[in-house]
């Protein structure tokens, strides 16, 4: 008797069941073939904007997706380095088989029992999961289950005219598992992803490509220091033409996304080629990031040109881009279509509301992305161990974490098309910024002890710099010790938030992540305390008219996503507007003060 057992080793089931043996639970993590533990399906990359957030608190929370991404790191981007800290998101290019290794390694040493096979149905006990039955005909028995199927769930492959069952390429179809699913009504429908060619570098003119040099900066994706830094390769970036774009109309014909093969609903913010050319007709081209994935690996993703245009289509396409002339594909691409379930039939600790002790993590709860879904694993397997052996709970909250707002817009709103996180989902993204996950859930997690003895000394240890940094900014000097021609005497934290004054602040600093954390605390507490005003008064502005004819368009932040919800709804007042399916408690904080600026 297990007390967690986890069906999937994608990066949801392997986040959940390392999760729930650092809460003392037993745990067992099935799997179709332990050797795809940690597979990368799709891009070789981990984290960016609001995605490099997660990654980060998972990690403050003791999870090894970021440890991982350190050790197989051969390309770093800190993405919008040149903008405030509240957006900026760390990226690290992978190389594909040491990051699966490390994810492997993390497994074998949370001490958990890895099981190859298919799991065909779930066992119940009542309104309860009592375990699983397998394909062999033998069975497992556990005190809870997490599914992170991923997209193998009932999933079908697609492409040109191709059609055959699989989650993605080599892999199979969990076809009995996703039947019961359906007839116990967990299913809610089913979703669509997709992943570009993959090329042969050696046949790329890279001298015909723009050179994107990894970052010079000295920064990781974990707290732990990565003691063993690989080499930094470069990325390059090209563009599709107009002759790309006159290949995919003379072959859109044979997609099965516009042929009506695929039903299910793709990812807004990651569409497939023929759909980009299709909705921005006007555009005369598309950037494509060339991505090495391995330092001993030949092979090249094309960031950009996701597609599930026939094998031939896809060949032309790519010898119609600079530097791809005389490319060769090693592998075309593909689409992958797979059943959901409603997440808005979980609780907050991703549990399901009709039967106990049943978890659902990941692609499965209608997410898209590696972080999105071991962020979720992380949620599912505090929790499931927590149901299993009478724990506590861990709960997230929107205030203090994108695991937060994740978990809040899926479990309140649901989806209709792939959740991706954006910092704009968060009406708090000045507050959750990547580079103070650590103070923000470092005291969760040393309370519910998901730490080791290791990781809780490094949390402890900036906790304490922290402290340390704030109390130096609390110190008060005169505008002429800082070399500003203001006699007046102002804290340290003051002064920084004047822009003539911040780089002298920051001069007299100590270095450390910690003291940089503590300035960018300072210089955005001003804009902190405004949003809790925002906040307050918008709570007592709820019958607040929208006007007829209000021109959403026109409202600062709110996202192309967010205004087509509230114009196919259109709703009345703040009231009406809040109730919008899918929108989001930031997009109401944006609609809100251009409604009271208006009527100013």
């Amino acid at each position: 008797m297990f007390d967690v057992l986890v069906i999937g080793g994608g990066h949801a089931g392997c986040e959940a069941a390392c999760a729930a043996a650092r809460r003392g639970a037993r745990v067992a993590l099935l799997t179709f073939r332990a050797d795809d533990l940690g597979q990368m399906s799709c891009n070789p990359s981990i984290g960016g904007v609001g995605k490099g957030h997660l990654v980060r608190e998972v990690d403050a929370m003791g999870g090894i997706m970021a440890r991982a991404a350190d050790r197989a790191a051969i390309h770093r981007r800190m993405l919008n380095a040149s903008k405030g800290s509240a957006v900026r998101g760390p990226r690290i290019q992978a190389d594909r088989s040491l990051y699966r290794r490390a994810v492997a390694e993390a497994v074998a040493a949370a001490g958990i029992a890895l099981i190859e096979g298919e799991a065909i149905a779930l066992r119940l006990s009542g309104k309860s999961v009592a375990g699983i039955e397998l394909a062999d005909g033998s069975s497992i028995d556990a005190r809870t289950v997490v599914l992170a199927t991923g997209t193998f769930l009932g999933a079908t492959m697609f492409r040109g005219e191709e059609r055959w069952s699989g989650g993605r390429q080599g892999g199979q179809s969990a076809s009995a598992l996703g039947g019961q699913i359906r007839e116990l009504g967990l299913a809610q429908g089913r979703l669509k992803t997709g992943t570009p060619p993959r090329l042969d570098g050696r046949t790329v003119d890279w001298t015909r490509t723009l050179a994107q040099p990894s970052d010079r900066l000295d920064w990781t994706m974990a707290l732990a220091p990565n003691d063993c830094p690989l080499p930094q390769l470069s990325c390059a970036i090209t563009r599709t033409n107009v002759r790309s774009h006159d290949v995919i109309r003379a072959g859109i014909g044979r997609s099965p996304l516009f042929a009506g093969a695929i039903e299910g609903r793709g990812p807004r913010y990651c569409p497939s080629i023929e759909d980009k050319v299709h909705r921005f007709g006007d555009r005369d081209g598309h950037q494509i990031f060339l991505e090495p994935e391995g330092l001993a690996d030949h092979l090249i993703y094309p960031n950009g040109i996701s597609t599930s245009l026939p094998a031939d289509v896809q060949l032309d396409l790519v010898r119609s881009v600079e530097g791809l002339e005389r490319c060769d594909i090693v592998q075309p691409g593909y689409a992958v279509e797979y059943e959901y379930a409603d997440p808005r039939r979980l609780d907050p600790m991703l549990q399901h509301g009709e039967v106990g002790g049943l978890f659902f993590a990941g692609q499965l709860n209608g997410t898209t992305g590696y972080e999105e879904a071991a962020a979720q694993g992380l949620v599912a397997g505090f929790n499931a161990a927590a149901v299993a052996r009478d724990l506590q709970e861990a709960r997230f909250d929107r205030s203090n974490s994108y695991i937060g707002v994740m978990i809040d817009d899926l479990t309140l709103q649901g989806v209709s098309e792939p959740y991706r996180m954006l910092t704009a989902r968060s009406e708090y993204r000045l507050h959750l910024r990547a580079d103070n996950a650590v103070s923000r859930l470092g005291p969760m997690a040393m309370e519910l002890g998901t730490l080791t003895s290791g990781q809780a000394a490094l949390v402890q240890e900036h906790l304490e710099a922290k402290t340390q940094a704030v109390a130096f900014l609390e110190r008060k000097v005169s505008g002429m010790e800082l070399g500003l021609l203001d006699p007046a005497r102002k804290s340290l934290a003051e002064w920084a938030r004047r822009g003539d004054g911040i780089a002298a602040a920051r001069s007299l600093m100590a270095d450390g992540a910690a003291a940089t954390e503590a300035l960018d605390d300072a210089v955005y507490a001003p804009y902190l305390a405004r949003l809790e005003g925002e906040l307050a008064s918008r709570s007592k502005d709820r019958a607040l008219g929208i006007p007829p004819g209000f021109n959403l368009s026109q409202v600062p932040g709110l996202s192309n996503e967010m205004r087509e919800r509230l114009e196919a709804a259109g709703p009345a007042d703040l009231d009406q507007a809040s109730r919008v399916p899918g929108v989001t408690p930031a997009a109401m904080s944006a609609l809100h003060f251009a409604l009271v600026r208006q009527a100013a």
